[in-house]
């Protein structure tokens, strides 16, 4: 007589992800694999991620890739390697993404907040200084700003309101008469009749007005030409309502002349 083997046929009725185990003749044991639990007749593969969220952190997803075994991942807003995840303060790198004269608050998770300092106006994103401050950091009115500094002109430094017509930093730069003004000693008046006090006039307030008296003593006068504004029939506006907490800017392609 031999013994019957228990497990020669059908892996001895367990279960496809078990081991048989011969124990006596007519007998075996059925032992689920590494990776499954069950009775071994029926044997379930293990998710890790079902207890203590498979020992990942708390902010980190637990993701199941085979019996017993799974990856952790910190979730968005997090660093790490899924075991510890550190939070990602969004105003740690550039600022969030706020302007560099505002202030970035960190609020939940993968949000921000920014915030113009105090003596500036945006949307925390853009923020404005002063119109004096203004036109330096714009290379098409920076000229200008150094015209103001030579001369220590700082009419514009207070509290305003201002409206600055400002001529193109090119046009600055290349009208000869510019050299004849500055050596005549004449070069600030030029410069103050480009500004106007007591009013902050943005494009759609000039559409409305003829005449507006400047900081030299002059009027400059206002006019309509092909759907643009011109001053003193030579001047066109071609970049307006650049605001500043004391004023507004616009841009001009010629000098005026008091």
């Amino acid at each position: 007589c031999s013994a019957i083997d228990a497990c020669e046929s059908s892996n001895g009725g367990c279960s496809s992800k078990a081991e048989c185990r011969r124990t006596t003749p007519g007998n075996r044991a059925c032992v689920c694999n590494a990776g499954y639990t069950g009775d071994g007749i029926v044997c379930i593969e293990i998710n890790p991620c079902l207890v203590n969220n498979g020992e990942c952190d708390r902010n980190a997803e637990c993701t199941q890739t085979g019996p017993n075994q799974a990856v952790c991942n910190c979730l968005k807003g997090y660093s790490g390697d899924g075991k510890t995840c550190t939070y990602i303060s969004l105003c740690s790198q550039n600022n969030g993404g706020c302007s560099e004269f505002a202030i970035c608050n960190d609020t939940e998770l993968t949000e921000r907040t920014c915030t113009c300092k105090p003596n500036y106006i945006g949307d925390g994103f853009t923020c404005r200084g002063n119109i004096f401050q203004e036109l330096l950091r714009n290379s098409n009115t920076s000229r200008f700003y150094f015209h103001l500094e030579a001369l220590s002109i700082r009419d514009i430094t207070g509290p305003g309101p201002f409206t600055l017509f400002v001529p193109h930093t090119d046009i600055l730069n290349s009208d000869p008469r510019v050299k004849d003004w500055i050596a005549k000693g004449v070069m600030a008046q030029v410069l103050r009749y480009h500004m106007v006090g007591c009013a902050n006039l943005l494009y759609k307030d000039l559409t409305t007005i003829t005449n507006i008296t400047s900081l030299q003593g002059d009027l400059i006068h206002i006019s309509s030409s092909q759907n643009s504004l011109v001053l003193n029939n030579k001047a066109e506006i071609i970049l307006s309502d650049e605001v500043g907490t004391n004023g507004v800017i616009h841009v001009i392609n010629r000098i005026l002349v008091p």
